[in-house]
């Protein structure tokens, strides 16, 4: 299972919030919602992340069994 909870620690690092990606970055509240809720998000999401915090994917996403 793919789990998000990487992207809320790397955010409390680089000291960014949920109103700063959608502000600053463009995300939407729907895309934050799925994050939030571990819903499918596509690639394009996560490769927008990885840039606008300026990380690996491994500080967004993680694989659990």
């Amino acid at each position: 299972m793919i789990v998000f909870d990487p992207l809320w620690e790397t955010m409390k690092k680089k000291n960014v919030s949920q109103y700063k990606l959608i502000k600053e970055y463009g995300f939407s509240t729907g895309q934050l919602d799925r994050l939030r809720k571990g819903a499918n998000v596509n690639l394009h999401t996560i490769n927008s992340l990885c840039e606008a915090l300026d990380c690996d994917i491994t500080d967004v996403i993680a694989y659990k069994k």
